[in-house]
């Protein structure tokens, strides 16, 4: 797995063992940062300006890609201790530190000053975590109200989101399905 675009361009990143996390793919980021790159509601200046929260970080990937195409700061927040460890190398092999905060739990973690309007949600499948994850983070104020927000989960898995949110593209990538979230006072 290796960094696709930007300053950290084909950076190979770190992986954890064991089958605990589930990196998104380097073709669904790929695919992920065409969308946002091409897309009307987005654009390389919205990259460029992002910060980034990368609610269930694994390897850091997602956010790791949106801070080497230009993103302003990222939070990463990753529960499991191992894997937390490869993404603080992650972090270091990219020299990112100066840009991410990292952060135990989503869950749990008391934030501060996290205003992002960048969000991946990219959790185990099947755990139906994104709902419950983005209350949390809504009831905390740390997603701005012209957020992006991006979901990815398993084919065959259903995601019912928060009425706020509008789907604005939506695409299947190998056993992976990305979509693409706007406030509903957001959509033209």
């Amino acid at each position: 797995m290796r960094i696709i675009a930007g300053r950290y361009k084909g950076t190979t990143l770190y992986t954890p063992t064991g089958k605990e996390t589930r990196p998104t793919s380097d073709r669904a980021r790929q695919t992920l940062f065409d969308i946002l790159l091409h897309a009307p509601w987005a654009g390389n200046a919205f990259i460029e300006n992002a910060i980034i929260l990368d609610a269930f970080a694994g390897t850091g990937a997602l956010g790791l890609e949106a801070l080497s195409r230009g993103a302003q700061k990222a939070y990463f927040f990753e529960k499991n201790m191992q894997t937390r460890q490869v993404l603080e190398k992650n972090i270091q092999l990219c020299r990112a530190n100066a840009q991410s905060i990292l952060y135990k739990d989503v869950l749990t973690s008391t934030l501060s000053n996290c205003l992002c309007n960048l969000v991946f949600f990219d959790p185990p499948y099947h755990q139906q975590l994104i709902p419950i994850t983005f209350e949390h983070l809504q009831r905390n104020q740390c997603i701005s109200k012209d957020a992006f927000i991006i979901t990815e989960t398993a084919i065959d898995e259903t995601l019912l989101m928060d009425q706020s949110l509008t789907l604005v593209n939506e695409r299947k990538v190998g056993a992976a399905y990305l979509k693409f979230w706007k406030y509903n006072n957001m959509v033209e």
